[in-house]
């Protein structure tokens, strides 16, 4: 899709929501609180992983953007959204309507926030968002005993991700709180408000 058609159809739908994949390259449109434009989304299966050899390189602790793998504000998208989803595009998750019966996103939300796109999944997923967790987020749920975020979320489909700007990959905010005020514009590198 062109920039032109992206824009014209931007502007078109602003009135209404619309959920589509990912990969439909279609945008939800909907005004966020603190913001006052409508901001692209894209509906996406959410996972998560640790930065550790078993579940992504020989190298855990560098991206594929070649940022830190900081767990704290990095997120890693499948293949087929790089052009939607550059290195350094900052993205908010609402979990809200993920089906429930694979999904621990209520209970990790916490610890989500932004997230920065700095890593790249295999090629075998698609439509998908992998939040990177640290090994020593875990949590104690009852009759369950203590687990890493990464399993309580699980598998989360139906959840929807915005665009809320972007930021060079050698200018990654290192905390969530950092991430936020570029977020908000509070920080003057934020490209797209």
């Amino acid at each position: 899709m062109t920039l032109l058609g992206a824009l014209m159809g931007f502007f078109l739908l602003s009135g209404g929501t619309t959920v589509a994949p990912a990969h439909a390259d279609a945008p939800i449109m909907r005004v966020s609180t603190g913001y006052s434009s409508t901001l692209p989304g894209y509906a996406v299966t959410l996972t998560a992983y640790n930065a550790v050899p078993e579940q992504t390189d020989s190298d855990p602790f560098e991206t594929a953007s070649g940022a830190y793998s900081n767990p704290e504000v990095v997120a890693a998208r499948s293949q087929d959204l790089a052009s939607m989803l550059p290195f350094g595009t900052i993205i908010e998750i609402d979990g809200t309507n993920a089906s429930k019966k694979t999904c621990g996103y209520d209970i990790v939300a916490p610890i989500i926030g932004y997230r920065v796109i700095a890593d790249s999944m295999n090629a075998r997923y698609t439509d998908r968002i992998d939040v990177l967790f640290s090994t020593e987020s875990n949590f104690t749920l009852k009759n369950r005993g203590t687990k890493n975020a990464g399993m309580i979320l699980g598998i989360c489909t139906g959840v929807t991700i915005r665009v809320v700007g972007h930021v060079a990959i050698n200018h990654i905010p290192k905390t969530q709180v950092e991430l936020a005020k570029l977020v908000r514009g509070v920080d003057s590198r934020m490209a797209l408000k």
